[in-house]
């Protein structure tokens, strides 16, 4: 048997993440001990990775849940399964070709071209967490948003990215705590441009815990903060939490 804190260390999800998948029916605890603590046995751990494995491919929880209680036919869901992983290997094949083309640019001088520096990376790979957890008119919303920028737009929003994880590492590595005048200064950052993509939308402080606990609970969430250490998604976590708390979100 594993304590949900054994759990949660070893897999990076938040215990909240836990009950969540228990009050859903996804992953039960096998047995719950002297106040509320959840274990978790052999056969838990099993399903909980499979459960990672497709969360990973983009697959929503209730169709989890359905692939796992037998609902749908086996070759049917290796043939979903095959299909996700054909497009994930796709995307990751189109990233690393456009990382090749900028470093041949830049060792050879020559200009960059955005549309080539960054063929593969798509906000709407997230189409289903926004669905899961804000509805479909939010995620609908979201992608009129992206397909109505222009290119330079695009590369702008894209650019603002890479520069806001490069500022996090920055700070990750420097050994400041989350609290700290550094960290809450990114999480400024962070915030504002939560609110440019949130279209208008109100952002409340809600929101804004559940998106920063999602970068501890998602694996292609985390791994966009964990190059300077493997905390570094909760890190990220706790410095919007701490800011939210203190500052707000105005």
């Amino acid at each position: 048997m594993h304590s949900i804190h054994e759990v949660v260390r070893a897999t990076g999800l938040t215990s909240r993440t836990l009950r969540h998948y228990d009050r859903i029916g996804l992953l039960r605890p096998t047995t719950t001990g002297p106040g509320g603590l959840r274990h978790y046995d052999r056969a838990a751990l099993v399903r909980l990775q499979r459960i990672l494995l497709w969360r990973e491919l983009g697959i929503p929880l209730a169709r989890i849940k359905e692939l796992l209680a037998g609902q749908t036919d086996d070759l049917l869901a290796l043939r979903e399964q095959r299909e996700s992983l054909e497009r994930e290997s796709a995307r990751i094949n189109d990233q690393r070709r456009a990382v090749d083309t900028t470093i041949a640019a830049l060792e050879n001088g020559e200009t960059l071209m955005p549309e080539e520096m960054f063929n593969g990376f798509d906000h709407t790979v997230y189409d289903a967490e926004v669905r899961e957890r804000w509805g479909d008119e939010a995620a609908d919303r979201s992608n009129r948003w992206w397909e109505g920028l222009g290119e330079p737009e695009k590369d702008g929003f894209r650019r603002e990215v890479a520069h806001l994880n490069s500022s996090w590492d920055d700070v990750i590595a420097s050994g400041a705590p989350p609290t700290s005048p550094a960290a809450q200064q990114v999480a400024a950052r962070h915030l504002a441009w939560l609110r440019s993509a949130w279209q208008g939308r109100e952002l409340t402080a809600e929101v804004v815990r559940d998106l920063a606990d999602m970068y501890v609970a998602d694996p292609r969430f985390a791994k966009n903060y964990t190059r300077r250490s493997p905390e570094g998604a909760r890190f990220v976590r706790d410095a919007l939490h701490h800011h939210v708390e203190v500052a707000g979100v105005s």
